[in-house]
């Protein structure tokens, strides 16, 4: 969600290769828990959103702490850089999550994902 996505459709073709049938569990697991709310898209009543509740937006905090831990310990793409200057501005990213999910703000906090990227570090072992 902190890349914009917001429907089945758009986690789906992240590029993260999920398969469908896991992706709809985890969801479903997210939604039983209290992390997400589905909500039907005002324009288009068939299209579903998925919106993190407020007991969702409060694990911002140690989501981010786990991104930082990851970009400090393991070799990835150039997001880490991205990641590792959010520690420097920690409180200001975790106020911008807060003021993005309050407003309804669809702008990501982290760029998509790019699997050509990700495969091409698998490959050479990054």
């Amino acid at each position: 969600m902190v890349r914009g996505y917001r429907t089945f459709k758009h986690f789906q073709q992240s590029g993260e290769g999920i398969a469908t049938n896991i992706l709809a569990e985890r969801l479903r697991r997210l939604e039983e828990g209290g992390i997400i709310i589905v909500e039907r898209e005002e324009t288009d009543g068939r299209r579903l959103n998925y919106r993190l509740t407020e007991k969702g937006i409060d694990l911002a905090a140690v989501l981010l702490d786990l991104l930082i831990w990851g970009a400090r310990h393991e070799k990835a793409d150039a997001s880490s850089s991205a990641i590792l200057r959010m520690e420097k501005n920690r409180e200001e990213i975790l106020a911008e999550v807060r003021r993005r999910w309050r407003e309804r703000d669809p702008t990501p906090i982290l760029p998509k994902f790019d699997s050509e990227r990700a495969r091409e570090l698998a490959r050479v072992g990054k």
